[in-house]
C-alpha cells in the first residue's frame, strides 16, 4: 500500500517542482519584516530617546533611577550624576541608571550663578 502511495504522488520530498523554494523564500522574508516592524524599530526608537533624555540632563531636574529613588540633580559628570535625595543627603548613581526625567528645572546651572 505504501510503495503505490509513492508512485502515485511523484518523489517523495516534493522534488519536482521548484515553487516551494520561492515560497519559503518570501514567507521568510515577511516574517523578518514583520519583526523589524514589531520588534526592532521600537527598541532602536526608544533606545535613541533614553539617549536622547540621558544627554539632556540639567542639573535642577528631579529624576528617577532605575531602581525607583527620586532625587534631584545636583552634580553631572560624563558618567556619574550626585542626586539629592533628601536634606543633605546626597548619593552618586551612573548616568545609564536614570530612568526618568520627572521636572526639568529652568534654573541655569551652578557654574553660571552670580
Amino acid at each position: 500500500m505504501i510503495t503505490s502511495a509513492y508512485a502515485m504522488g511523484g518523489a517523495p520530498g516534493g522534488g519536482s517542482t521548484g515553487g516551494g523554494d520561492w515560497g519559503f523564500i518570501i514567507t521568510m522574508g515577511i516574517i523578518f519584516v514583520i519583526f523589524y516592524f514589531l520588534l526592532i524599530r521600537p527598541q532602536q526608537k526608544k533606545q535613541k530617546e533614553l539617549k536622547a533624555m540621558l544627554d539632556n540632563l540639567a542639573y535642577g531636574d528631579t529624576v528617577m533611577t532605575t531602581g525607583g529613588i527620586h532625587g534631584k540633580i545636583t552634580g553631572l559628570a560624563d558618567a556619574v550624576i550626585t542626586l539629592e535625595i533628601a536634606d543633605k543627603v546626597r548619593i552618586k548613581v551612573a548616568r545609564s541608571a536614570i530612568g526618568a526625567v520627572l521636572q526639568k528645572s529652568g534654573s541655569p546651572s551652578p557654574a553660571t550663578k552670580p
